[in-house]
């Protein structure tokens, strides 16, 4: 179990050091991680939330809506499964790869046509570390299904930005409620009722 300290700890500490990806993904194929939920982000080891209810429905019910409109054939919708994106390697709830599963196998995607972060506690985090490591990795299509405002955020356009925490943000983001409809970039004609992507 990974144990956090408080900043009071912290500070009297030495420099920490980073973890690179390769150091990661070999720790955790020793199984020393056993069955903690892990995700490296800019070289921090970051322990993943516990999911509530109404997330978990989310993390079930939003990728069968997704596959009816990405022909299997071309590409898989992955949930927290990590995807490598430079020396991090994050798990986002759902990601869309260009590719089939035979295409894939054993290989670690490097790219996604589509990322959605399902976000209740993890709001600030998605919509600033987790948006800027999105858009640096260019990301075209970015959403966060927002669960406390029900509503869908969709960040598009990923630019080089001073302002975000690693450089790198979106120049779009819009925000539909769940009487509107939303469609991935990769697939503009499937229209998806972002009341079907809610509990």
């Amino acid at each position: 179990m990974a144990t956090t300290l408080s900043p009071e700890i912290l500070k009297y500490l030495p420099a920490q050091r980073g973890w690179t990806r390769a150091e990661f993904e070999r720790i955790a194929e020793l199984g020393l991680f056993a069955d903690e939920k892990l995700e490296l982000i800019e070289g921090v080891i970051v322990e993943k939330m516990t999911q509530n209810e109404p997330h978990a429905l989310i993390i079930y019910h939003a990728p069968r809506v997704l596959e009816k409109g990405f022909d299997e054939a071309r590409y898989m919708v992955r949930v927290q499964l990590p995807i490598a994106l430079g020396e991090s390697l994050p798990e986002p709830d759902i990601a869309v790869i260009a590719g089939n599963w035979r295409q894939l196998r054993g290989v670690r995607p490097t790219s996604a046509i589509l990322i959605i972060e399902v976000s209740d506690s993890t709001l600030d985090t998605d919509r600033t570390i987790k948006a800027s490591l999105y858009a640096r990795a260019g990301i075209a299509d970015y959403w966060i299904i927002n669960l406390p405002e029900r509503v869908v955020e969709i960040h598009r356009e990923p630019a080089e930005m001073a302002d975000k925490p690693l450089g790198f943000g979106y120049r779009s983001a819009q925000v539909f409620n769940d009487t509107q409809s939303v469609a991935p970039l990769a697939a503009s004609e499937f229209s998806i009722a972002v009341a079907d992507l809610l509990p």
